[in-house]
C-alpha cells in the first residue's frame, strides 16, 4: 500500500523497528511495523477518493464517519524516535504518567512520558488518535520534567 501511495503523489509514512526472531539455524533481525495495519498519508481531506481506493485501504483514522488528521507533531516525535538508532519497541498506549523533556541524548527536545520496566528508563510518545505509542530507552541524566511535575521534583531535592 505505501509503494503505491508513493507511486501516486502521496507523502506516505510507515515506521518500523527491528525484531530479532529464531529460524532453525539462526537469529535474524526484521522489521515489524510499529502500528500495524496503519500508514501516515499527507492527503487534502475534501479530495480524498484516491486513498480510499488504494488497496489495502479500509478507511481513514476518525471520530465516526468523520476522518480527523493525526497531529503533526505526534507523527514527527516518531519520525525522531524511529530515526535516533535507539532501541524502539511498539509500547501499550498510555493515557496518564509523568510528562518529561529530553535535555541531551539523541533525542534531545523531545516530549513524552516516562515510564520504568526492568531498572531501565524508557520515554514513551503517543499517537492519540490511534491509542498506541512508541518507547524508547534512555538514560536517566538525559531527562527533566515539565509541567506541575517539575515542582514536584524541586521539592523533593531540597
Amino acid at each position: 500500500m505505501s509503494l503505491y501511495l508513493r507511486e501516486i503523489g502521496y507523502e506516505e509514512y510507515s515506521p518500523s523497528f527491528k525484531v530479532e526472531r529464531q529460524w532453525s539455524d539462526r537469529i535474524k533481525l526484521i522489521d515489524q511495523p510499529l502500528f500495524p495495519g496503519y500508514v501516515f498519508c499527507k492527503l487534502d481531506l475534501t479530495d480524498r477518493l484516491p486513498i480510499m481506493k488504494a488497496p489495502g485501504v479500509v478507511g481513514l483514522v476518525g471520530v465516526g464517519r468523520s476522518p480527523v488528521p493525526v497531529p503533526a507533531v505526534e507523527v514527527e516525535r516518531v519520525r525522531r524516535m524511529v530515526s535516533s538508532g535507539l532501541l524502539v519497541t511498539p509500547w501499550p498506549y498510555l493515557k496518564v504518567g509523568q510528562q518529561v523533556l529530553i535535555e541531551r541524548g539523541p533525542l534531545a527536545g523531545l516530549e513524552g512520558i516516562l515510564e520504568r520496566v526492568k531498572n531501565k528508563l524508557r520515554i514513551v510518545v503517543s499517537v492519540t488518535l490511534l491509542q498506541r505509542a512508541v518507547a524508547a530507552e534512555i538514560d536517566r541524566a538525559w531527562v527533566r520534567p515539565v509541567g506541575k511535575s517539575e515542582i514536584q521534583l524541586q521539592e523533593h531535592r531540597e
